[in-house]
């Protein structure tokens, strides 16, 4: 009997030896596939991150694009209505392609803005021409300055684009 109680104990032993070693193998292949998750984790993390501040940063040079060549345009065609009576149509149809595509990029604030500087334009082609001295009252007393609401609004968005990454 003393031996058969030996032997249970000795299978015992084996038994309780071999659960922890499968206990610190799984133990290992856990903390394997941990870290490995981990690693593709941060990896996707980053790279959606880089990737979101590329398009961010490429959306932002195409609005500054659009707004620089929708100000000289407007500034062209605010000053040539100005001056006479009759519209420079190529020059109104090239502002109104602008408005468009800022009505497809923009915020509805900056739209807004650009609709507004678009009816004052053909507005003012409907009013009598100005003189020069007309003019220099217009800049002396900012009058002339048909934009600085648009320019707000646009630097609005890009603090909002910047905000948003």
């Amino acid at each position: 009997m003393a031996g058969r109680r030996a032997r249970r104990s000795c299978f015992r032993f084996k038994e309780r030896s071999m659960d922890a070693s499968i206990i610190s193998a799984l133990a290992a292949l856990t903390g394997t596939a941990v870290g490995g998750m981990t690693n593709v984790m941060a990896n996707w993390l980053t790279q959606r991150l880089q990737l979101r501040a590329q398009w961010l940063a490429h959306e932002k040079n195409r609005r500054q694009i659009l707004y620089r060549d929708f100000i000289e345009e407007a500034s062209r065609c605010y000053i040539d209505a100005l001056q006479h009576d009759e519209a420079d149509v190529p020059s109104l149809v090239g502002l109104y392609a602008k408005l468009g595509r800022m009505r497809v990029l923009s915020s509805e604030p900056v739209v807004d803005r650009a609709e507004h500087i678009a009816r004052t334009i053909l507005d003012t082609y409907l009013e009598p021409d100005k003189t020069f001295v007309e003019l220099r009252e217009m800049a002396k007393d900012g009058t002339i300055d048909l934009l600085r609401d648009f320019s707000t609004a646009c630097r609005a968005e890009f603090d909002e684009l910047r905000q948003r990454f």
